[in-house]
């Protein structure tokens, strides 16, 4: 299963509001075995939601989209949604029937925003705020406040699986650029996905579906390099 995460909101290009919805969704979705294959940030703007959720969808299995879900002017996302799926904005009976049960709200006191979801669409209720999300042709709407965002996912979560990838991780103080070769020649050797991340220390990740290839990988490079605990 491959997904695309869009987050959106003019807060998160302009660096107002650090974008961790976007890293939170990435993990959830690689610890179920889910390829994340992109992850973008558009603006409130309805026609480019609409140009990349139509691009997502027609080449990734989900599209979770986070963020500009509600009432308010800026709140286009449902807008963009529907434009992208060619359906129209409909009052969702559904979802204005459990907020006025469940989250205490008198009908009249919605602002008819808050529950106008794309045609057809499966509501996903907000047990930690007001405006509902919704799941329709495989686009999954999330409100962007992370509290109700991760609730809202977690009733979703299980629609999300795939063949999860083993990994282990070697760090060395060893500069990056010293361990070209022996980097090189590990991938050549083993049937594995290779990563190397600079930081205080070099953290290469070895990942795929056969545990014993994994393992072996990785200490084929652990007792060619510094490892962090040799060097303390």
């Amino acid at each position: 299963m491959q997904a695309a995460i869009v987050t959106v909101g003019d807060e998160l290009l302009a660096g107002d509001t650090v974008n961790t919805n976007a890293a939170w969704l990435a993990t959830q979705l690689t610890q179920r075995g889910v390829g994340v294959e992109r992850v973008t940030t558009v603006p409130d703007r309805e026609s480019d939601i609409a140009q990349v959720v139509n691009e997502y969808r027609a080449a990734y299995d989900a599209v979770v989209v986070t963020g500009g879900v509600g009432p308010t002017h800026d709140d286009v996302t449902m807008d963009g949604v529907a434009a992208a799926l060619g359906r129209p904005l409909e009052q969702h009976e559904e979802a204005l029937s459990w907020l006025t049960i469940h989250g205490g709200y008198a009908a009249d006191d919605l602002d008819d925003g808050t529950t106008a979801l794309p045609a057809g669409a499966r509501v996903l209720h907000n047990e930690e705020g007001v405006a509902p999300g919704c799941v329709v042709e495989r686009v999954y709407v999330l409100p962007g406040v992370p509290t109700e965002m991760k609730a809202m996912f977690e009733t979703v979560a299980e629609e999300f699986a795939g063949e999860q990838d083993h990994i282990r991780v070697v760090e060395t103080p060893e500069p990056e650029s010293e361990l070209l070769d022996r980097l090189a020649a590990v991938r050549d050797r083993f049937d594995v996905t290779v990563g190397s991340y600079p930081g205080e220390n070099v953290r290469v990740k070895f990942s795929g579906p056969d545990p014993e290839t994994v393992t072996a990988a990785a200490d084929w490079l652990r007792d060619r390099v510094t490892t962090v605990d040799d060097d303390e």
